[in-house]
């Protein structure tokens, strides 16, 4: 009875100078909790490349103030995701870097009443201009006033367009919403209006209108076009938006048996049952979440695990092509 459990011992990590981020996580299989999670993220990230599948990246959080604008980048660049759904705080703190401006090291240690009087924008231990940010919501009102149709716009389409403006008036390195427009990556934003993108839209002549059903039918249509990997990096609204394909498609009569890899990086507990620290097995119940499903939960701040899971693959990774067509050639938009 005994050999049934104790078949497999841990294995001591070894560490030594100089040591990859894939070695890192290789060593790491071998032990046990979130250490053990972050390798089989990994592991299985870096293996479901060689299907023939798309690839969902959800975005929650502040994870471009906190110094991932970058990282993403590279992974719309390396091919290592397919489709984007965002919060639009992130895509917007992300065209604010690309036009060349700075979130700033700061404290969470500070006299928040010193920075209303010196109006400078607070997210823990990172500070930004306001002002600038004030400029930035101008400047994106402006620029939908003087380019958009009188029509509505999918989230897709609205982002493509900020995308290529951001990518005409890099003051710096490309960033998320340039380098997506550039490689044919659609980016979604389900809460557009939940952030500054909203805000510098609002209170213009011209009247913007959001085609978000119109989102949900497109990422429908993708879901069904191949099998899927998701990866989560926090919860919200895009880990909804990503999970619900699955059940737009079974609702509509496509009959799609769920993601195929989940990987998630979230703080969350499920016990207050909200989305965001919702387990990739109960998802299963729903159908968003295959029943034969390779998936893993990392209960780890994502500003850690994410680069160094990243790291790996992208080392892992380095000079093979993924198989299947691009999604640039999927779609017919």
């Amino acid at each position: 009875m005994k050999d049934k459990f104790l078949k497999d011992p841990t294995r001591p990590i070894r560490i030594e100078p100089g040591m990859s981020c894939d070695r890192l996580l290789e060593g790491l299989e071998g032990c046990s909790f979130q250490g053990r999670q972050l390798a089989t993220a990994a592991k299985i990230w870096a293996e479901a490349l060689d299907d023939d599948i798309i690839v969902w990246l959800g975005l929650a959080g502040a994870m471009v103030p906190a110094g991932m604008r970058r990282l993403v980048s590279t992974l719309i660049d390396e091919e290592f995701v397919d489709v984007i759904v965002s919060t639009g705080a992130n895509l917007y703190h992300d065209y604010f870097e690309t036009a060349g401006h700075f979130h700033h090291i700061g404290s969470t240690g500070v006299d928040d009443a010193e920075l209303r009087d010196a109006k400078i924008d607070r997210i823990y231990d990172t500070y930004a201009d306001e002002d600038i940010f004030f400029d930035i919501d101008r400047r994106i009102g402006k620029w939908a006033s003087d380019n958009l149709e009188d029509r509505p716009y999918t989230t897709r389409e609205f982002l493509k367009l900020l995308g290529d403006e951001a990518g005409r008036n890099s003051k710096g390195e490309q960033g998320i919403l340039s380098t997506a427009a550039k490689k044919g990556v659609p980016v979604y934003c389900p809460a557009i209006g939940d952030s500054s993108i909203g805000i510098g839209l609002a209170e213009r002549e011209k009247k913007f209108i959001f085609d978000v059903i119109g989102d949900v039918e497109e990422t429908a249509t993708l879901a069904a076009k191949k099998p899927s990997m998701v990866i989560y990096v926090g919860g919200g609204t895009p880990k909804n938006f990503i999970q619900q394909t699955e059940v737009t498609n079974i609702v509509n009569g496509r009959m799609l048996s769920g993601h195929k890899y989940a990987i998630q990086f979230v703080v969350d507990a499920p016990n207050w049952g909200g989305l965001s620290g919702c387990t990739f097995e109960e998802a299963v119940s729903w159908g968003k979440i295959a029943v034969d499903a390779r998936m893993v939960s990392v209960l780890c701040d994502a500003t850690i695990a994410l680069p160094v899971a990243a790291a790996a693959v992208l080392t892992r990774r380095e000079g093979k092509k993924r198989p299947g067509k691009h999604i640039s050639e999927i779609v017919d938009w």
